[in-house]
């Protein structure tokens, strides 16, 4: 159900008092400083969206040591990050700028439903992830290979298709920006387009924050546990040895060096990217279902100003995935130095130290000389 905002008048609502009041109501914009000022700032958010997450794809299609299951994930949900920073965002930009929507009513409903469908896929990828490092810590179930990934990936893609598209074809109610800089869901009385935007929100947001939280939450217990069992293990251990030197063997025991940080870091990357999924979507979904919900939330005059800081925080969340990847991941940020010109790398390059892999599932112990798995 498209509907024209020069013309809300024209819209065939369920209550003849929605039409009305839609027109006793103006929505405020931002002063022009104001709206130049976010114009340049989501200009540099598409700049580095689309160039970080291009050089994530790009570091996985030309290194196939790189091609593991997980960072094929990685780069799918670069690739949905890159499609929305081509296909949404600029959009949004222009119409800050200039305060209107210049893109007619047919595209209104296309851009949002690509927004929904590349969103969907980001958000199926990071579920996708999560519940493989649920699989691997947590059950001890390392199943997915890249074969199984590539399927996994196809059939996201497909299922966030078959979401997204109903709001292309009417399903719901989509404006034209007139008090939004994006098409978003609006104010609608009729019970299909309201149970279509639950559905979208429930999908997008609740269903995998739900599930994601049980996982991370279930991998930081057993985490903490084993943590426990090889401190308790390798102390008692190393006192029954003590006990066995005699006196002399009461100066200071051989310690138990082991670098937890090894199993850790990559699950503590997944987690970063699950908070800033939190963060920048939970404000999202509750403003999406006020919009729809609530006539006076979506008619009131500072509904422009929260909607553009509502879907600006979303659209952070594509520029906070490739610099986490290149903060956290050692090989990522190695091959992002690869890429960068010789003119740029000015410090140079130092040894890193060699860590041994620590497996969650392993217990560790000591002797008189060294730990032995």
């Amino acid at each position: 159900m498209g509907c024209n905002g020069t013309a809300l008048g024209s819209c065939t609502f369920s209550s003849m008092n929605v039409t009305t009041a839609s027109q006793d109501f103006s929505f405020s914009a931002f002063p022009t400083p104001l709206r130049i000022l976010l114009a340049i700032l989501m200009v540099f958010m598409i700049a580095i969206a689309f160039l970080g997450n291009a050089i994530v794809c790009l570091i996985v299609y030309q290194k196939p040591a790189m091609r593991s299951a997980i960072n094929l994930l990685l780069a799918t949900l670069a690739f949905s990050d890159i499609m929305l920073s081509l296909f949404c965002m600029p959009f949004t930009a222009v119409t800050i700028i200039t305060g209107s929507w210049h893109f007619g009513s047919q595209f209104c409903q296309i851009s949002a439903m690509l927004y929904w469908f590349f969103v969907l896929e980001g958000v199926a990828i990071l579920l996708i992830i999560s519940v493989d490092r649920f699989l691997i810590i947590v059950q001890r179930q390392d199943k997915l290979n890249p074969h199984r990934a590539k399927i996994m990936i196809a059939t996201s893609w497909i299922f966030s298709f078959c979401i997204s598209f109903p709001s292309v074809v009417g399903w719901t109610l989509v404006e034209v920006p007139t008090r939004a800089p994006q098409c978003v869901l609006g104010y609608t009385e009729f019970s299909a387009d309201r149970a279509y935007a639950v559905m979208l929100v429930v999908a997008v947001f609740f269903i995998p924050f739900s599930v994601m939280l049980y996982s991370y939450l279930c991998i930081l217990n057993t985490v903490r546990r084993n943590a426990v069992r090889i401190h308790n293990h390798a102390e008692s251990l190393c006192l029954s040895q003590v006990s066995k030197l005699g006196l002399m063997g009461l100066q200071r025991p051989h310690q138990l060096n082991v670098d937890m940080s090894f199993k850790t870091r990559a699950f503590t990357t997944i987690l970063i990217l699950f908070i800033g999924f939190s963060l920048c979507w939970l404000p999202h979904s509750v403003f999406s279902l006020l919009s729809v919900f609530s006539r006076t939330f979506y008619y009131s005059s500072s509904f422009y100003v929260i909607s553009t800081c509502i879907l600006w925080l979303s659209y952070l969340k594509s520029v906070f995935n490739p610099v986490i990847y290149c903060w956290r991941i050692k090989k990522f940020r190695e091959a992002c130095m690869e890429f960068m010109p010789k003119t740029f790398k000015i410090l140079p390059k130092l040894p890193g130290r060699t860590r041994r892999r620590i497996r969650p599932s392993t217990i560790y112990v000591c002797n008189e000389h060294q730990s032995a798995v």
